[in-house]
C-alpha cells in the first residue's frame, strides 16, 4: 500500500458522491417534468458505482503477499448512470401534455426519496472528506516524526 492510497481511495469517493448529489438534484428539478427533448416524460436517474481495482480480497491477497498479489484496492468509480423509464399516470384533464382520457405521464420521481439519497450522498461525501483530512494529519504526524 502506499504513502498516498488513502487520499486516492477517499478522492475517488469524493468525485462518486458529487455525482450521485449532482444526479439527484437533477431528478428533483425535473420532478414534474412531461415533455423532454427525446420524447416523453423525464426519467428519473441512477447511479449505479462500483469498486475500482480488485476489490477487498485483492488488496487482502496483495498485501499478504499471496501467489496471486494483484494490486490494491482503489476506490471506487461509477459503473452507469441508469435511467428508469417507468412513468406514473396523473389524471389532470386541464394539462398540455394529457391523452385523450385527461390522463398526463409524469417521471417516477418521489421527492422525499430523492431527499433522502441526496442526505445519504452528502453524509457519505462528508465521511470521504473526514477520511482524507485523518490521512493528511497522519502524513503530517509522520514528517514531524522523521525530522
Amino acid at each position: 500500500m502506499g504513502l498516498f492510497d488513502a487520499i486516492d481511495i477517499a478522492g475517488s469517493g469524493l468525485a462518486a458522491e458529487r455525482l450521485r448529489m449532482d444526479v439527484t438534484a437533477e431528478n428533483l428539478a425535473n420532478a414534474q417534468t412531461t415533455r423532454t427533448a427525446q420524447g416523453g416524460a423525464y426519467q428519473r436517474k441512477e447511479v449505479v458505482l462500483q469498486e475500482a481495482g480488485g476489490g477487498f480480497g485483492a488488496a487482502l491477497v496483495g498485501a499478504m503477499g499471496g501467489p496471486r498479489a494483484v494490486a490494491s484496492a482503489s476506490g471506487v468509480e461509477v459503473a452507469a448512470i441508469v435511467a428508469d423509464p417507468t412513468t406514473r399516470q396523473v389524471y389532470d384533464p386541464s394539462h398540455p401534455d394529457a391523452d385523450a382520457n385527461g390522463y398526463v405521464d409524469m417521471p417516477n420521481i418521489n421527492p422525499v426519496t430523492e431527499m433522502v439519497d441526496l442526505i445519504s450522498a452528502s453524509r457519505a461525501y462528508e465521511a470521504n472528506v473526514t477520511a482524507m483530512q485523518s490521512a493528511k494529519t497522519l502524513f503530517t504526524k509522520t514528517l514531524e516524526l522523521l525530522r
